[in-house]
């Protein structure tokens, strides 16, 4: 069992794709999906991005958010957002501040070679802003069903 279930969203206090400050609090009142991801505009990262987009009508009429989170600058945020047409904020996490507590930052493998990076990974919080599910290991492929899949068997307990 992950150590983060039933714990509350670290504090954190981090800038959108539209430089605006967003905070845990900001996050409650609706349940959330937080989704970590390398790199903007990378193949897997946009398929991941715009299956959300793709989704977000269930995922809402569900009451809840999404909200992306990578190391990018806000700018890369507002190119990626804009090509994608991505309907939803992306937060900037440049230092980690969110990232690392979460567990979504760290040693993985990539072109054979050990790197230290973002951990494709998701959290889903509830609406007091506890966190409830959480995927440490994402795989691009059906993620967001399983996502939705998740919400859905959550909210009917």
């Amino acid at each position: 069992m992950n150590p983060l279930l039933g714990t509350p969203l670290p504090a954190f206090s981090l800038q959108d794709d539209q430089g605006h400050l967003v905070t845990a609090q900001d996050l409650q009142g609706r349940w959330t999906v937080l989704y970590a991801y390398p790199k903007d505009s990378t193949p897997g990262c946009t398929t991941e991005a715009c299956d959300f987009r793709d989704n977000l009508a269930r995922v809402q009429s569900l009451g809840a958010q999404v909200y992306g989170i990578s190391r990018d600058s806000p700018k890369s945020h507002q190119t990626f957002i804009a090509k994608q047409g991505l309907p939803f904020h992306l937060l900037s996490d440049p230092e980690c501040a969110l990232l690392k507590p979460l567990g979504a930052f760290g040693k993985k493998i990539m072109y054979g070679k050990e790197i230290e990076g973002i951990l494709r990974s998701t959290f889903l919080m509830d609406p007091k802003g506890v966190i409830r599910h959480v995927w440490p290991k994402v795989s691009v492929k059906g993620h967001v069903a399983e996502v939705i899949e998740t919400l859905t068997k959550l909210q009917k307990n």
